[in-house]
């Protein structure tokens, strides 16, 4: 059923991630599947672009290459069967996107317990859960 997993990881917090990796973990064994770990970069706003190294950007994703290799050795799931990838961008536009371009069959990602702000404002995961195209699993925190 779920063949192709997609989790979303913010590496500044990479304990509220725990819970959705393992939820992935244990779907992926269960239908043979696969899961990709994602990080989202945030674009350099072009005000501090001339602040920062040249490279400031190859520096992060390679930071963020690095990270997520740790997490994916760390989450117990057999190497052949996951993999990892760095975007750029708006957070929750770039969750989308990748899940269409590896064609996920679901989205494990987690979520504070909501805020009165996120009501009004709306969150990443909520964006997700609206206009993701596969199935989508808000693991609380």
């Amino acid at each position: 059923m779920y063949k192709s997993i997609l989790v979303p990881i913010d590496l500044a917090d990479t304990d509220l991630a725990k819970p959705a990796i393992a939820t992935a973990a244990t779907l992926a064994q269960t239908w043979s599947g696969s899961v990709r770990l994602l990080n989202v970069l945030p674009m350099t706003p072009v005000m501090l672009a001339e602040y920062v190294p040249a490279d400031f950007d190859s520096q992060q994703r390679e930071t963020s290459e690095e990270a997520l290799a740790i997490v994916a050795r760390e989450s117990g799931i057999d190497p052949s069967r996951i993999s990892s990838v760095v975007r750029q961008g708006g957070i929750y536009h770039e969750i989308l996107e990748e899940a269409i371009a590896m064609k996920a069959d679901l989205i494990v990602m987690t979520s504070h317990r909501p805020a009165m702000r996120t009501y009004f404002l709306g969150s990443n995961a909520g964006h997700v859960v609206r206009y993701a195209k596969c199935s989508v699993l808000v693991v609380r925190h």
